[in-house]
């Protein structure tokens, strides 16, 4: 048999015990175009695979600032726009400047990608954001297969950066050429932002958002982000939210140099025993924040809000035995979600200046400085955290009448982001999820921090909805990131789905 055949009457068996199994309800099948699109993404996926092997083996690593690597990244980006214009985009590369590292060198920065396919004033125009650069992978990390050479096993396609953010960019591709090849009209206008400095701070990409407000980005409707995983391993979702981040230093000093325990021990206010009094003042044992007024500003908790945690379908014993751990602070899936996404948290993260290296030196560390992070959520402000947190340590430390200096500072601060989940895209999302997977997707947020997706919101002030394609089990900076051949495939014809969809709602 045809090895193409041979997929596809794979995949067709492999929906048939879904469906059977009842994992899934059954939806009516697509018709005319749409099972043009579909039948067509079916046929041609192991070309699509290939893309994604090609995209794969370019080392774009952005994290580590070495030239080399810097080189891959620039030809990772020609290799992008090179791919947009075969689409017959117009793609214009724009000029990132250069970074400036802490040692004084100096690395150009890759360009970030704006490219646009259609302007019919009577199509919606929906905008992708999309990056091409990845945390840095050896094998000897503990890979079992070169992380730069895509390789399948069992359906899984294993390779640094197949699920963040590789794969889902091509899926947006995919679905674009599809129409193009089969000589379909695209039924919205597409248009991408492609940026290859993501994993190092998305350097240059706000001040560039704001450039292009009246620009590029005037005539956008809608904004789509496909950079995180479902909630499952086999049930889809849509994002609506993410948590912003505060991440604090707080500094202890008595003097730069060390102290001899015997010859100090007793007669000094030790740094590293104010330090952990402060920290311990921070959280208690039920992960509540002991910062006086942190939950003033907390969104209070609707009905309607509450009716979503109920209806997604999370298993917590597969969660908590996935997750390997004894047991969490909450027992209810309702309450380990809320406490997930839509209440903050504090997390303390490590002390510089400690000793931690193996065998028992008996040194007082002469300053120390203790690292911690509050995860926000709506309504939560970053400069009223500053101070809360700024007041509460000081008062803490007034208390314990110590000589050393103390000192607070918050070196990142990021703004939480939530969407409105009745707008007509996440509304197309939500039908196009259901003609493709036969479900409706779990409507969920996400614990981390995403902060392109509040840039877009605040500088352009257009809908901003994620979609993710991956699975929970993705591994996304792990040794082990893949994504499915399945989510890699069907996230193509979900993407084609919701461009029909968009186009029926505008």
């Amino acid at each position: 048999m045809d090895p193409k055949l041979g997929r596809m009457a794979s995949s067709l068996l492999a929906s048939l015990l879904l469906l059977e199994g009842g994992m899934f309800s059954p939806s009516s099948p697509p018709a005319g175009l749409l099972e043009k699109v579909f039948q067509y993404i079916d046929l041609h996926q192991d070309e699509f695979v290939q893309t994604l092997k090609e995209w794969v083996a370019v080392e774009s690593d952005s994290v580590q600032p070495l030239p080399h690597l810097r080189q891959e990244l620039f030809r990772m980006m020609a290799l992008a726009a090179e791919q947009l214009r075969c689409l017959g985009a117009s793609v214009d590369s724009v000029d990132s400047g250069f970074q400036q590292l802490p040692d004084g060198q100096t690395l150009p920065v890759p360009p970030i990608i704006l490219a646009e396919l259609g302007n019919d004033p009577k199509k919606p125009t929906v905008c992708f954001y999309g990056h091409l650069d990845v945390q840095p992978a050896r094998r000897e990390d503990g890979w079992l297969t070169d992380p730069y050479t895509l390789t399948e096993v069992d359906g899984k396609l294993y390779g640094r950066g197949a699920t963040d953010n590789k794969g889902p960019v091509l899926a947006w591709i995919n679905a674009v050429s599809t129409f193009r090849a089969l000589e379909e009209d695209l039924p919205v206008n597409i248009k991408f932002i492609i940026e290859g400095m993501e994993e190092a701070g998305s350097i240059a990409l706000e001040e560039l958002v704001r450039k292009e407000k009246d620009r590029f980005f005037s005539s956008v409707d809608y904004i789509v982000i496909s950079d995180n995983l479902w909630l499952t391993q086999r049930k889809p979702a849509l994002t609506y939210g993410t948590r912003g981040n505060s991440y604090f230093r707080v500094e202890v000093k008595c003097r730069d140099q060390d102290f001899h325990s015997g010859t100090f021990g007793g007669i000094l206010h030790e740094p590293m025993a104010d330090l952990v009094a402060l920290l311990g003042s921070l959280v208690d044992s039920s992960g509540h924040i002991l910062i006086p007024g942190i939950y003033d500003q907390v969104a209070p908790l609707t009905e309607e809000e509450r009716k979503l945690y109920k209806a997604i379908d999370l298993d917590l014993e597969e969660y908590r035995n996935s997750s390997r751990v004894e047991r969490f602070l909450f027992d209810t899936k309702e309450e380990i979600l809320m406490h997930l996404w839509r209440y903050p948290s504090l997390s303390i993260h490590g002390i510089e200046g400690a000793f931690d290296e193996p065998g028992a030196k008996t040194v007082i560390p002469g300053q120390v400085i203790g690292k911690f992070s509050i995860r926000l959520v709506p309504h939560m402000n970053t400069s009223v955290v500053e101070k809360q947190v700024t007041n509460h340590l000081e008062h803490v430390f007034s208390k314990r009448n110590s000589s050393n200096q103390m000192a607070v500072s918050m070196v990142l601060g990021l703004q939480p982001w939530i969407a409105n989940i009745k707008d007509n895209q996440y509304l197309a999302a939500k039908r196009a999820i259901k003609t493709v997977f036969g479900t409706e997707p779990d409507m969920i947020r996400d614990g981390s921090t995403i902060p392109i997706a509040k840039i877009f919101q605040e500088s352009i002030q257009k809908s901003v909805m994620m979609l993710p394609l991956g699975a929970v089990d993705d591994g996304e900076h792990s040794q082990k990131e893949k994504i499915n051949r399945w989510n890699y495939i069907e996230g193509s014809k979900l993407f084609a789905a919701f461009f029909l969809e968009m186009a029926k709602l505008h």
